[in-house]
């Protein structure tokens, strides 16, 4: 039973599983790019079996349903909680990732049993995504999507103890846009008290200063062919902006492009708007700057960026006026390309190139927000994903962005995660996963994840990094290239 009406789900190998419940109204009609608001109530069982629609976009994943025009009641989120158990169970919520522009909690690789026969009561969401949840529109809140996740979180507190879980001891999880979105829920005074820990994996550089977003919304306007302002806005339809976007996208991935943009095509994002999110939250974690009652657990991967290589969403780099031109638009100095040159001194420029993007734009901002998150105090853990494999015909398979997903949250088996992992997991590959999940679980059981704490920087402590790796993992210090980046940051989003 929620607190808006009854439910049924399924019962299956000891865990009963809750799909499709909805957290909030549908965000369109009078609700379009307003914040999320109460879901109607129902008195009859709602049969909670199928997994919601998911937001508009234009993706298609394997395993996840595909968003159609008409689909509304988006704002919706499922519960996976052990049977037969007393007293209530830590919580687990988990936030998708795809860019804040695509992607569901339906994809098979998100499925939340494994971690919810480790211990725990997992829910997953979807939330508003694209222009629909990140777009500026005059007079209408920012960050929709994220106001959605925090009323997921509202709900979680309002409803989970029915299922078994503890509302006092809830663990926000998300990797990349789910990362970059437990940042933004940690320095978030909205957020406060929805939840005890978080889990950080591969957190983007990708916090926007209002006037991107009031451009990018210029932009998709008059590819949309209406006027940018609300009333403007509201004429369109979901599918005319997921269409505007891509056309707007288009123009700058094209080879005479230059700018951030060409290289990493991502239009939408948190934008610091002065209300939700009034401050950076890579650099200052906490809503007032003071310690942080949060345990915090963050991870990147080994590779970031050979994955974007691997699926040609950004342009290929194999020229040292290519690397040049890259720096110089992402506000990188010649001495910062210079350094990781002589780190790599026999690499192919392509190489050097995509480890420069991929710690840009993933590993400094995860570790910077580790960092911030033990200078103020906050009980914080390291972590890095360095496990790799060879396929039959030879080919690397990275520790790329993304690929510690199905070993952390145990679906090694799920549809499409061939992908990320090179093949059938063998035994190395199960035992890791079961590793990361054990980890998962008593981190949001205890907030010990099984190896010492950062020690706050400045401390004669050296840095504690567990990596996970196959056969087995080991602990090291900072990653050598991170020193190279001590008073360096991307320039602001900005354009040519």
């Amino acid at each position: 039973m929620t607190k808006r009406g009854p439910v049924r789900g399924t019962v299956a190998d000891g865990l009963r599983i809750t799909l499709g419940i909805p957290y909030a109204a549908p965000p369109f009609g009078a609700g379009r790019f307003q914040a999320p608001r109460p879901a109607e109530t129902w008195d009859e069982v709602r049969e909670c079996t199928r997994f919601g629609p998911v937001a508009p976009q234009s993706a298609e994943l394997p395993g996840s349903p595909a968003w159609h025009a008409g689909d509304e009641d988006v704002l919706t989120l499922n519960v996976w909680a052990p049977v037969g158990t007393s007293d209530p169970l830590p919580v687990l919520f988990w936030i998708h990732g795809g860019a804040y522009t695509f992607g569901s909690s339906a994809q098979p690789d998100y499925d939340g049993s494994s971690l919810a026969r480790a211990g725990t009561v997992v829910v997953t969401c979807n939330y508003r995504l694209g222009f629909e949840g990140f777009g500026h529109v005059p007079g209408f809140p920012d960050n929709r999507g994220l106001l959605d996740q925090i009323a997921a979180l509202e709900w979680v507190r309002d409803n989970i103890a029915a299922f078994g879980g503890d509302p006092e001891n809830v663990t926000v999880a998300g990797q990349s846009a789910g990362g970059g979105s437990i940042a933004c829920l940690m320095s978030s005074a909205r957020a406060d008290g929805l939840f005890r820990r978080a889990v950080a994996h591969s957190v983007p550089d990708a916090f926007f200063p209002p006037e991107f977003a009031e451009r990018i919304a210029r932009e998709v306007a008059e590819a949309a062919g209406v006027a940018p302002t609300a009333e403007g806005f509201v004429s369109t339809t979901p599918q005319d902006l997921v269409d505007a976007s891509e056309r707007v996208v288009a123009r700058y991935a094209g080879d005479s492009a230059s700018g951030f943009l060409h290289y990493d095509t991502v239009l939408y994002g948190p934008v610091l708007d002065g209300v939700l999110l009034t401050r950076d939250p890579v650099e200052a974690p906490t809503a007032d700057g003071t310690a942080h009652p949060v345990d915090l657990l963050v991870c990147h991967t080994t590779e970031e960026y050979w994955l974007m290589h691997r699926v040609g969403s950004m342009p290929t780099v194999t020229t040292d006026d290519g690397l040049a031109r890259f720096a110089a638009d992402y506000g990188l100095s010649p001495a910062l390309v210079a350094a990781y040159r002589a780190l790599m001194p026999d690499a192919p420029v392509l190489d050097v190139f995509l480890a420069l993007a991929g710690d840009a734009v993933f590993t400094v901002p995860t570790v910077r927000l580790a960092e911030a998150h033990a200078r103020v105090g906050g009980r914080t853990f390291l972590s890095r994903f360095d496990r790799r494999r060879t396929r039959p015909d030879g080919s690397p398979v990275r520790a790329w962005h993304a690929a510690d997903v199905p070993f952390a949250l145990g679906t090694l088996d799920a549809t499409g995660v061939d992908f990320l992992t090179g093949g059938p997991a063998d035994a190395d590959d199960r035992a890791l996963s079961r590793r990361m999940v054990h980890a998962w679980a008593a981190f949001a059981a205890s907030g010990d994840p099984g190896w010492s704490p950062l020690a706050p920087p400045g401390c004669a402590t050296a840095a504690t990094v567990h990596v996970w790796d196959v056969p087995g993992d080991r602990t090291e210090g900072a990653a050598p290239a991170h020193a190279l980046w001590h008073g360096t940051r991307m320039a602001p989003p900005s354009f040519p």
